[in-house]
């Protein structure tokens, strides 16, 4: 079943002026920081840094952001577009042009679709497609992304769809990671997307929840999934039923149980445009629970918004919902190890 972030930012942000303190060997285009609580002076930075991608530290070494000349301007940028419409007025079909088979870091064999004359060169464009595969593999720890065997390079014009993780056709416990090659170039919100996506991983692959043959193998047939549902005596987020200890049902229980029912007419809404005013709606009413307007989407889509801002944000201080879900995680010691990782990946692999 398809999981996918609308990609609501392509926008300028702060100029580059520093780069990531001894991180490796690259150098990284870095945001100017424009606030003074941001700034430490360089030896914190240095063992903050040391700390994180150290296997021995303990896991609580990172509870604001390390490389905050990237995360900043992404998280700042998240917030502005959430405050805006976003996205292209023109959507354009989604059009597949070539899928890899991924082996561990490596992406081979790839088979081409049939396109347009006007999406060859996108479709061809191998410098570009193995960029961004190198990319995601240098965040995303190999181990943690075993799942993804499959690379699909796509394209609905720009602004639109960025990326997205999908159940392949074959194996309901095999995945997908597909992008759209036309919103590449903007590396803050491909970061932001590629860590999101990540997040559906996490909380939706097999050792979370158990997939579901009948609803796999009959995805359009409403009547096995209520009856698959019916049958889970956990939360069943549409690929099966979560474990007792998943993730996804334990931020559901803690979070949802309240408000879901009402979040479930909207997605019975046939009509997009009204479907986009009911969800508008609901986030209005209920703001101070979601970090972004697309978190309220659903539990799926709000977990993984969550988990992106629990990466790249500092650690909440404050009291609301949205502050309580970004602190879920930090009750993970797993997730709390994997986000330093990930950033320490972050910021040796931002390019310039």
């Amino acid at each position: 079943m398809k999981r996918l972030i609308s990609l609501f930012f392509m926008l300028t942000l702060l100029l580059a002026v520093q780069a990531c303190a001894d991180l490796g060997d690259e150098e990284v285009d870095a945001s100017e920081v424009a606030t003074e609580e941001f700034v430490t002076d360089v030896a914190a930075e240095e063992a903050a840094t040391e700390e994180a991608v150290s296997t021995e530290a303990p896991v609580e070494v990172i509870e604001g952001a390390v490389c905050i000349d990237v995360t900043g301007p992404i998280i700042e940028s998240v917030n502005a577009v959430s405050e805006s419409d976003g996205g292209s007025e023109t959507v354009l079909e989604e059009t597949p042009l070539v899928t890899y088979v991924v082996s561990g870091d490596e992406i081979s064999d790839p088979a081409l679709e049939t396109v347009p004359s006007e999406l060859e060169d996108q479709q061809l464009d191998e410098a570009t497609q193995q960029q961004v595969w190198e990319y995601y593999a240098a965040l995303i720890p190999a181990e943690n992304r075993d799942t993804i065997v499959e690379y699909s390079v796509f394209t609905d014009g720009v602004d639109n769809t960025l990326a997205m993780v999908t159940q392949t056709k074959t194996d309901p416990a095999a995945w997908s990671l597909q992008v759209d090659i036309a919103d590449t170039a903007n590396y803050y919100s491909l970061t932001y997307t590629l860590v999101h996506e990540y997040g559906h991983l996490l909380t939706l692959g097999p050792d979370q929840v158990t997939p579901s043959e009948a609803v796999f193998n009959d995805p359009e047939n409403v009547d096995v999934l209520n009856e698959e549902v019916a049958a889970c005596p956990d939360y069943f987020p549409g690929e099966g039923c979560s474990n007792p200890d998943s993730y996804i049902n334990a931020f559901y229980n803690q979070f949802w149980t309240e408000i879901y029912e009402e979040n479930q007419e909207i997605s019975y809404e046939q009509d997009p445009d009204l479907n986009q005013q009911m969800l508008t709606e609901f986030y209005d009413k209920y703001q101070d629970q979601f970090v972004t307007e697309y978190a309220a989407t659903n539990p799926e889509e709000d977990i993984t918004e969550s988990w992106a801002f629990f990466v790249l944000g500092d650690k909440p201080t404050g009291d609301s919902i949205a502050d309580q879900k970004v602190l879920f995680f930090y009750n993970y010691p797993e997730l709390v190890e994997l986000r330093s990782a990930i950033l320490g990946n972050l910021c040796t692999a931002f390019p310039q």
